[in-house]
């Protein structure tokens, strides 16, 4: 397989495509109220403000690996 600038430049489209739906993605879920579960703690104060979305990365995880397990599985 050749690797030039006309492969790179395919490669850079995907991954542009790739990364514009991940951020579609999470503008949805954010909206839906995902990011504001049970498990994910906010501390802060008039100046500060931090936020752990523990729960919602373990979410994200196992939905990630639920996926990727699926496609390994049908692409065997």
């Amino acid at each position: 397989m050749e690797f030039g600038p006309g492969q790179f430049g395919k490669w850079l489209i995907l991954f542009g495509i790739i990364i514009v739906a991940f951020g579609m993605m999470f503008l949805l879920l954010g909206r839906l109220g995902f990011f504001r579960l049970p498990g994910d703690l906010h501390f802060g104060s008039k100046n500060w403000h931090v936020f752990l979305p523990i729960t919602s990365c373990i979410l994200i995880s196992l939905l990630l690996t639920i996926i990727l397990w699926i496609i390994s599985y049908f692409h065997r």
